[in-house]
C-alpha cells in the first residue's frame, strides 16, 4: 500500500475521532480546555497504546506535528460550529463510527509492516480504533462502549478479518482498505439502528 494513502487514512481517522471527542465533551458541557483534552485523548489514545506495545517509539504523534495540528484544528472547529448542528448525538455517533473503521485499518497496516500474524494485526487494529474511546469514557466517568454489550470492537474484528479475506481473493490493497472501512462503518450503524447486541451471560434482574 502506498505510504501516502495510509497517511491520508490516518489523518481522516484523527479528524473523525477528534471531532467525536469534542462533541462528547460539549454534550457534557466541558469548558474549552476540557474539549481539547477529550479531542486529543480520543484521537491518540489507541495509537499511543499500540505504539508502546510494538516498540514504535517515540509514539507516532510525537514524531508527527501534523497530528497535533489536525486534532487542535478539528476541536476548535467543532467548538465554533458544532453548536449549530441540531443533532449532536447523531453527529457524534457518525464520526465515531467512521473513526472506528479508519483507525482499524491504520493499526492493521502497521502490524503488516512489522510482519505480525493476521490475528495480531487485527488485534492491533482493534486497539488503535477502540482504546482512545476507552480513555475518553473513563475521563468522563462513563462505562466505555468497548465493555458494554454494544457491537463495537466486534465491528473492528469483523472488518479486519474481511480485509485479509479480500486480500487472499486478490483484491487490490487500496480497494480492500476502503471496502473494509465501509464494512466497519456499516456494521456499527446497522447494529445501533436495529439494536443488535452481543449476547449477555447474566440475568437482567441482577443488573444495577
Amino acid at each position: 500500500m502506498p505510504t501516502h494513502f495510509l497517511h491520508i487514512i490516518d489523518i481522516l481517522g484523527t479528524i473523525a475521532f477528534a471531532v467525536s471527542g469534542a462533541f462528547l465533551a460539549m454534550e457534557k458541557k466541558l469548558d474549552p480546555f476540557g474539549v481539547l483534552v477529550l479531542s486529543f485523548v480520543t484521537a491518540i489514545g489507541g495509537g499511543t497504546l499500540r505504539d508502546i506495545m510494538i516498540g514504535n517509539l517515540p509514539v507516532s504523534w510525537l514524531r508527527n506535528e501534523t497530528a497535533t495540528i489536525v486534532i487542535f484544528s478539528a476541536a476548535v472547529a467543532t467548538m465554533l460550529f458544532g453548536r449549530y448542528l441540531k443533532q449532536l448525538t447523531t453527529t457524534l455517533f457518525l464520526f465515531d463510527a467512521l473513526g472506528l473503521g479508519l483507525f482499524t485499518l491504520v493499526g492493521i497496516k502497521l502490524g503488516i509492516e512489522k510482519n505480525f500474524s493476521i490475528g495480531i494485526c487485527i488485534t492491533l487494529g482493534t486497539i488503535t480504533a477502540c482504546f482512545g474511546g476507552v480513555v475518553r469514557d473513563v475521563l468522563l466517568n462513563n462505562i466505555p462502549l468497548l465493555f458494554r454489550k454494544e457491537i463495537y470492537a466486534m465491528a473492528c474484528i469483523t472488518g479486519g478479518a474481511f480485509y485479509f479475506l479480500l486480500r487472499e481473493m486478490g483484491i487490490n490493497a487500496d480497494l480492500a482498505t476502503v471496502l473494509c472501512i465501509l464494512i466497519i462503518f456499516i456494521i456499527r450503524i446497522v447494529a445501533v439502528q436495529f439494536k443488535l447486541f452481543l449476547p449477555q451471560f447474566y440475568n437482567s434482574t441482577n443488573q444495577q
